[in-house]
């Protein structure tokens, strides 16, 4: 799937009486080629995050529109899957349960989301860890558990932001290569936030 942004901008209102209004995106317009990884990249507060999250249907903008292939974006949709820069995971579920939830929201037979998991799973090295809960495990183990379930249906779009900013740097660098063959031999069009220079060369198409 392609992604155009066109001509989006964003803006905040000031939290007091007073306070000016926060500019945060001014008529971006950037385009995603289908199976194409773009990455942006740019200090905080810059509004890769706030763009990412427009694209995701999180939030509407002031004024431009997102086009995913071919159709403007109004809300989020099975077809744009997002891993957020804190993780998003349920605590009151296991690692395994976490992973398998978009699986089971889209109605997967039970056999083969089984047989997903269990690839994912050791995919990250995270076989072991299948039945522990969120808070018993560490914030690198998290990171890997919220890539795993945003890779869990196969999504024709990734949205990413700092995918991989809390694993240490061994895990960081199989993480990439693997998360690297994953899209290309799925073709999954991807859109990363960070801020990590080496990593956006690595990865990306293009930044």
């Amino acid at each position: 799937m392609s992604i155009s942004v066109e001509g989006i901008s964003k803006t905040f209102k000031g939290r007091k009486k007073g306070e000016e209004d926060n500019i945060v995106l001014n008529d971006v317009s950037f385009q995603v080629e289908e199976g194409e990884f773009v990455s942006l990249l740019g200090p905080s507060g810059c509004g890769k995050t706030t763009t990412l999250t427009i694209i995701a249907g999180f939030q509407k903008p002031n004024a431009g529109k997102i086009v995913v292939n071919g159709k403007e974006v109004t809300k989020p949709g099975p077809d744009r899957s997002f891993m957020f820069q804190n993780y998003a995971l349920f605590p009151w579920l296991k690692v395994g349960e976490n992973i398998e939830y978009p699986m089971k929201k889209k109605k997967m037979p039970k056999e083969e989301r089984k047989k997903k998991l269990s690839e994912l799973l050791e995919m990250a090295q995270l076989t072991q860890y299948e039945n522990y809960y969120i808070h018993e495990i560490s914030g690198g183990m998290k990171q890997r558990v919220a890539l795993l379930r945003a890779l869990a249906c196969d999504p024709q779009v990734l949205l990413m932001d700092e995918p991989l900013g809390a694993v240490d740097f061994q895990m960081r660098q199989l993480l990439q290569m693997q998360l690297e063959s994953i899209l290309q031999q799925r073709k999954t069009t991807a859109l990363m936030v960070t801020h990590d220079v080496d990593e956006s060369i690595y990865l990306s198409d293009r930044v």
